[in-house]
């Protein structure tokens, strides 16, 4: 397995030439940049496990460069060095986000243990991450198009801040709870909970002892304490999904926990406080709800003070091929089969689909293909009604080239079927597909029971 990739961003050719040699003779693989700007470039284009950094830099400060760097590899470390030794200077690279500030001259046996003891760290961060996010769910966000990295900047930049309240828009299916758990996640209430609850989901009393708990007797039903969501929530995140279909009274009192963090449970005297960041999220236009009366004004300005618009899949098509592969390999790992395969064409038929049910139509599209024809190529017939291709879509079939590959299967799925003895399981099992799909590919095929 390859070295960690670190890479060195100075203008001291000596220095950086010493380090380099120093560090790959420890296996490391090293890449140079000697100004602030293209050092930015080579870490965006590199991904590099980690940032040597100088403060001084020939084009923009030092500091300049880690605040970019924290803004767009907010999981790169950073080690941060300078000839100047100013300790006003190390505490505000410190507070920007870099894991250490030495000076120079250093000992070079002391950096190469602080570089080992920084990529351990970082290996054992990116552990605790991928379970987090395994016991959360789905929470990564991806794609590469414009639109993701300006919704991933702002994510990052809100979770990183102080801001108590965020606000999610975007039309159902967007993927509004996977950006909730990133803000999660990226924020520093990561370790603490993050909790959960669709404010359509229920009737409003249900609702208001779900989020804020009720005593034992408070209601019909109450028969002992229940704890509220708020309170649960303590110390992390709570997202109120289809927040706009609150009922208004509800409303003035989570607008009233907003204010000063205090809540009273249904039926209690007492008055508790919970800190937890609140993230809402809706499909409705709250302004339109503001003006219609079914929605407070002075609660949608106060969770509005941090607005993120989620985009519709339509408005970033280049990232529905990486979603399409994501799906694919993790219902395929879910159901215990082979993923389904897309070829081109089909592929950049589904790219142009207009996708009125977004990710989330997206993700049952992949799931059903995955149940129905594990391990098969996806053709045109696979495919809903509502997304077949039309007939100046449809590919006109070469005649000889459909026999051959068709005879090439044929002769694939005798030859296997001959080596597992007749038994059309084993044969499904050698073949990566499901009994069920070969039974198919058999009657297609013509080849005998």
């Amino acid at each position: 397995m390859d070295k960690a990739l670190i890479l060195i961003i100075d203008d001291e050719p000596r220095l950086v030439r010493s380090l380099q040699l120093a560090l790959e003779a420890e296996h490391y693989r090293i890449a140079i940049a000697h100004a602030g700007n293209s050092g930015i470039e080579s870490a965006l284009d590199l991904q590099p496990d980690l940032v040597l950094l100088d403060l001084r830099l020939p084009d923009i400060s030092g500091l300049e460069v880690l605040k970019q760097l924290q803004l767009q590899l907010p999981t790169c470390p950073v080690v941060m060095f300078s000839a100047h030794g100013d300790i006003k200077v190390a505490i505000e690279a410190v507070k920007s986000g870099a894991l250490d500030f030495i000076t120079k001259p250093f000992d070079i046996h002391e950096l190469k243990s602080l570089i080992a003891r920084t990529l351990e760290r970082c290996r054992l961060d990116k552990e605790v991450r991928f379970f987090r996010e395994r016991e959360l769910g789905e929470a990564r966000l991806i794609g590469r198009s414009d639109a993701m990295r300006r919704l991933h900047e702002d994510v990052t930049r809100i979770a990183r801040s102080g801001a108590k309240t965020l606000l999610l828009q975007g039309a159902s299916g967007t993927g509004k709870t996977a950006v909730a758990r990133e803000v999660h996640q990226l924020s520093k209430v990561a370790s603490g909970p993050f909790v959960e609850v669709n404010c359509a989901a229920l009737p409003e009393q249900l609702l208001e002892a779900e989020l804020f708990g009720a005593e034992k007797g408070a209601y019909t039903g109450a028969h002992q304490r229940r704890s509220g969501l708020v309170e649960l929530a303590n110390g992390g995140s709570l997202f109120l999904d289809e927040i706009g279909e609150m009922p208004l009274a509800l409303q003035a009192k989570l607008l009233s926990f907003l204010e000063d963090h205090t809540y009273r449970p249904i039926g209690s005297s007492r008055v508790y406080q919970a800190e937890a960041r609140i993230i809402a999220a809706t499909n409705r236009e709250l302004e339109q709800a503001v003006e219609e009366g079914s929605f407070r004004a002075d609660l949608y300005y106060r969770l509005n003070v941090m607005p993120v618009r989620v985009p519709e899949l339509a408005k970033r098509r280049e990232d529905i091929p990486l979603l399409i592969e994501h799906f694919s390999l993790k219902m395929a790992a879910g159901e215990g089969c082979s993923p389904v395969l897309f070829e081109p064409q089909i592929l950049g038929h589904l790219t142009e689909y207009q996708w009125p049910g977004n990710i989330r139509e997206l993700k049952n599209l992949v799931e059903r293909l995955t149940v129905l024809y594990p391990g098969e190529v996806v053709t045109p017939s696979m495919l809903p009604p509502e997304m077949q291709l039309t007939d100046t879509q449809t590919p006109v079939p070469d005649g000889s080239i459909e026999d051959r590959l068709a005879e090439t299967e044929r002769d694939i799925i005798v030859r296997t079927l001959e080596q597992a003895g007749g038994r059309k399981g084993a044969a499904a099992e050698k073949l990566g597909i499901s009994r069920h799909a070969l039974k198919r590919r058999l009657q297609k095929l013509g080849i005998g029971e």
